[in-house]
């Protein structure tokens, strides 16, 4: 029996779950498949205390559980294998040896788009596809809302939850906008499928450690629009050269969005790169038919504060300094981008993390041009202080402080410093343009970590 007919019947089919995660994927569609009768089995590189919060999750299903490494042995009754979007293929002896036997394999996104009847808008990029996917689900709804139509607007992918546990409530009438990311979208060779709707905000280099060139992760993102029919929409960015060139791998119709003379939408979340979110989240509407519903959606989006860790304002103080969380900012170009948003050398900016290989000189050139003072942390923030002054950065201005908490204290002891004739510090920016792994669990971690600290008196 072949994967796509596993995929539409998986009664009493021995499914294995390969990586269970913090993040729901793994518990979404364990528990999903279990409730079709298929007989789970979970395996995790982690050990069971690690991951103790989605174990619990599926307490009350019968599925057996395997962590703290993946036994080869789990293959010999395996029907089809799940694979986590977190797992390099490269790079697991397990997943080749899934793929010697010639095991069938799919992801929870894949089962997911194989069953949804609904219009899906998919949406990808290197910087900004979290917002701008938020942007989209929330002017659909508002759109729907305004209109008092029964439809729903469901939101899922790398965002949020999995939507799986949801199928039975999605209709053909209604819409889900996806966040897919590259270790998701470079498995949609295997159902061949694409979204209805394909957005790609950008395109620059991310997880490299991954997928090893940029020509490879690139092809992992036009995966997105590589398999759509002649009657699905691909929205392009038009102010990125890279993405506008796309325009040929889709069969679809194609539309563009651009910021340039189109003036300012009025937001709450600052910087031109939210002004380009807003944009595709503008064109989706008109892409499925809503763009009636345009002045209702930009309320939305202006009332819109944003996602957590993505430039994101979680403290104020007495003195009226500005404290944002950017922990999301993985890469230096995600950072760049909100370097681009604060006022040109009123701000701290903390910076580093672990290594993931990418290239950080104009990273270092863009911190020397934006920055009041920086502070490095992680295995990454010493070279990026010493590079910032070799930019042309003034030293005394500049320091490694190791930790995030000797960091925060280092600003707070800057700030103190400032006079009332020369205020020149108005805002506090952790940005870090890598990522969270050396010393926490994630970036969400970091990011709470951060907030916390900014709010101690």
């Amino acid at each position: 029996m072949d994967a796509q007919e596993l995929n539409r019947n998986f009664h009493n089919k021995r499914v294995v779950v390969m990586g269970l995660g913090h993040f729901g994927g793994g518990v979404g569609v364990a528990r999903w498949l279990s409730q079709q009768g298929a007989l789970v089995t979970v395996t995790d590189q982690e050990p069971p205390e690690a991951l103790q919060s989605s174990v619990a999750e599926l307490a009350d299903f019968p599925i057996t559980f395997q962590l703290g490494g993946h036994g080869p042995e789990i293959l010999n009754a395996c029907d089809l294998l799940v694979v986590n979007p977190a797992v390099d293929k490269s790079r697991s002896e397990f997943f080749q040896a899934a793929q010697r036997r010639q095991i069938p394999m799919t992801t929870e996104i894949n089962i997911f788009l194989r069953h949804c009847p609904a219009k899906i808008i998919g949406i990808t990029g290197s910087v900004g596809k979290s917002t701008t996917t938020a942007m989209t689900h929330l002017a659909i709804a508002a759109a729907l809302k305004n209109m008092g139509s029964r439809q729903t607007c469901f939101l899922g992918g790398n965002i949020g939850r999995s939507l799986l546990g949801d199928l039975r409530h999605i209709s053909t009438d209604d819409y889900v906008v996806l966040e897919l990311s590259s270790f998701m979208l470079e498995d949609l060779p295997w159902i061949g499928i694409s979204p209805h709707v394909a957005v790609v905000t950008n395109l620059v280099g991310n997880h490299l450690d991954r997928h090893g060139t940029l020509e490879n992760y690139a092809a992992a993102k036009q995966n997105l629009l590589r398999f759509q029919n002649a009657g699905d929409i691909a929205i392009l960015n038009s102010d990125d050269a890279t993405v506008r060139s796309w325009a040929g791998i889709t069969a679809g119709r194609v539309m563009n969005f651009t910021i340039a003379n189109q003036g300012e939408i009025k937001l709450g979340v600052p910087g031109r790169h939210n002004q380009s979110n807003a944009r595709a989240a503008l064109a989706v509407l008109e892409a499925v038919g809503l763009a009636e519903q345009r002045p209702v959606a930009l309320t939305a989006l202006e009332q819109f504060a944003g996602l957590p860790h993505r430039l994101q304002l979680v403290y104020t103080d007495d003195s009226g300094v500005q404290w944002f969380n950017d922990s999301k900012a993985t890469t230096p170009e995600a950072a760049i981008t909100a370097l681009a948003a604060m006022e040109k050398g009123k701000f701290i900016c903390i910076v580093g993390g672990s290594d993931k290989h990418a290239d950080m000189r104009e990273f270092c050139r863009q911190l020397s041009a934006g920055c009041g003072r920086i502070v490095g942390i992680g295995a990454t923030g010493q070279s990026l202080v010493a590079g910032t002054i070799a930019a042309g950065f003034a030293p005394d201005h500049a320091c490694y402080a190791q930790t995030l908490e000797a960091a925060v204290a280092l600003a707070k002891t800057w700030l103190a410093e400032a006079t009332p004739d020369s205020p020149s510090l108005k805002a506090v920016l952790l940005s870090p343009g890598c990522a969270s792994y050396d010393q926490f669990t994630n970036y969400q971690h970091r990011g709470e970590r951060f907030t916390a600290l900014a709010q101690k008196s």
